[in-house]
C-alpha cells in the first residue's frame, strides 16, 4: 500500500511527530476504583511508538462526570500516580500521550454521583436510551437537573484542575472531550441546550462553555499542548445539531484565536471498507479550521493515506483496529495483515482483549 502520506513527519503544536497514524481516546472500563492499573500500563507502552501520538482515554474531571463502570477519572493524588505510571512508560518508547478530559453530563446515572443526586446538563432533557449502573446493569436515563447559572463557573474550574493534575501525571498535553453527547456537547447542541441565559440560544452563547474551558486548557499548558475533539455530524447518546455547519463553523473560529495544537473531527460517514473517497464532513468544515487537524471515523490504511494526501486532515486517530493491533504504525506501514478486533472485550473485563493482542513478530512467530 501507498502510506507515504501517513508517515510523513508532522508538527502538531510544540511537538514533532515522525508519523501521523494517532492512536484515538478509547474507553475500555477496565479502572479499580477509577484509577488506571498496571495492566494499564502495559496496554498503553505496547501501543506507544516513537515519535507517535496517544490520546489516552476519557478521564473525568469530577466524581459528578462519571457516566460508566470503572473508567478513570483525573481528580485524586491516587489517579494521578497510576496515570504517571503510564506516562513514564510510553516516554521510555519514545511517544507522545495526551490525556482526554471529561464530563458525561447527562449521560450519567445517579448511582455513580455522590449523594446519588441526578447528573447535571445545560437542560432537564432525558436522553433516549440506556444508562450504565456501576454495576454494569442498563437501565434508563434519568432526567437531569439543569445546571443553575452559579454552577457553570464550577464545571470550568473541575476542567481547570483536571488540566493540573493531568501535568502533575506527566501528560505531554490535554484533549477536551467536546463530543459523542458528553457536557460540552450537550451545551453546543440544541437538541439539548434550551437555555434562555447566556449559556443558550445562540450559536455564541451555545458555544460559551466550551471556549471558557478550553481558555483555562490553554492557561494551565499554554495553546500548543492543548486539543479538542468534536463531533459536528454526531447523534451518539442522542446527540445532533440542526445546523451543524454554522454552529461548528462558529466553534471553530473562536478556537482560532487560542492558537491550540489541534482540532480532532469525528468523521461520521466513513467505515471499515477501506473505501479512499472524501470524508464529506470534514469537506464543509475544514475550510473553517486552517490549523492541524486530526480526523477520526473508520479510517484504515489506504483511505487515511488519502485523505492526508487531499489535505482533508493532517494526521488520522484510529480506535478498533488500535485495539486489536499493539503496533498498528508499523502494520500500516508494512501494509501487514491486522489482527481482527473482538467487540465483546472492549469495555470491561481484564487482560483478554486488552493487552493479548499479539504484535506482528510474534504473530509471525506462531503461524
Amino acid at each position: 500500500m501507498t502510506s507515504a502520506h501517513l508517515f510523513a513527519p508532522l508538527k502538531l503544536g510544540r511537538y514533532a511527530l515522525s508519523h501521523r497514524v494517532v492512536m484515538a481516546p478509547l474507553t475500555r472500563m477496565r479502572s479499580t476504583g477509577n484509577v488506571p492499573t498496571d495492566l494499564a500500563v502495559d496496554y498503553y507502552s505496547q501501543r506507544a511508538s516513537s515519535g507517535g501520538l496517544i490520546i489516552a482515554e476519557a478521564s473525568q474531571v469530577t466524581p459528578h462526570g462519571q457516566g460508566y463502570p470503572a473508567t478513570p477519572g483525573v481528580h485524586s493524588a491516587e489517579q494521578v500516580a497510576g496515570w504517571k505510571k503510564i506516562t513514564d512508560a510510553v516516554h521510555a518508547k519514545g511517544g507522545v500521550i495526551f490525556l482526554q478530559l471529561w464530563h458525561t453530563g447527562r449521560i450519567s446515572h445517579s448511582s455513580f454521583q455522590p449523594d446519588g443526586v441526578q447528573p447535571v446538563a445545560p437542560s432537564a432533557i432525558a436522553p433516549a436510551g440506556k444508562a450504565f449502573t456501576p454495576s454494569f446493569a442498563m437501565v434508563p436515563f434519568e432526567t437531569p437537573r439543569a445546571l443553575d447559572l452559579a454552577e457553570i463557573p464550577g464545571i470550568v474550574e473541575a476542567y481547570r484542575e483536571g488540566a493540573r493534575n493531568a501535568l502533575a501525571a506527566g501528560f505531554d498535553g490535554v484533549e477536551l472531550h467536546g463530543a459523542n453527547g458528553y457536557l460540552i456537547e450537550q451545551f453546543l447542541h440544541s437538541k439539548t441546550n434550551q437555555r434562555t441565559d447566556a449559556y443558550g440560544g445562540s450559536v455564541e452563547n451555545r458555544s460559551r462553555l466550551l471556549i471558557e474551558v478550553m481558555t483555562a486548557l490553554v492557561e494551565i499548558w499554554g495553546g500548543d499542548r492543548v486539543g479538542v475533539r468534536l463531533s459536528p455530524f454526531g447523534v451518539v447518546n442522542d446527540a445532533g445539531e440542526a445546523d451543524p455547519i454554522g454552529l461548528y463553523s462558529h466553534v471553530l473560529s473562536r478556537l482560532a484565536p487560542l492558537k491550540i495544537a489541534y482540532v480532532h473531527l469525528i468523521e461520521s460517514r466513513n467505515t471499515d471498507a477501506g473505501e479512499a473517497g472524501a470524508p464529506l464532513a470534514i469537506n464543509d468544515l475544514r475550510p473553517f479550521w486552517p490549523g492541524t487537524l486530526i480526523l477520526a471515523g473508520g479510517f484504515i490504511g489506504p483511505s487515511a493515506d488519502a485523505a492526508i494526501r487531499a489535505g482533508q486532515g493532517d494526521a488520522v486517530a484510529f480506535g478498533r483496529h488500535f485495539i486489536a493491533n499493539p503496533d498498528l504504525p508499523r502494520r500500516l506501514q508494512l501494509g501487514a495483515a491486522l489482527n481482527p478486533y473482538d467487540r465483546a472485550t472492549f469495555y470491561g473485563g481484564g487482560a483478554p482483549g486488552y493487552v493479548d493482542y499479539p504484535a506482528l513478530e510474534s504473530a509471525e512467530a506462531a503461524e
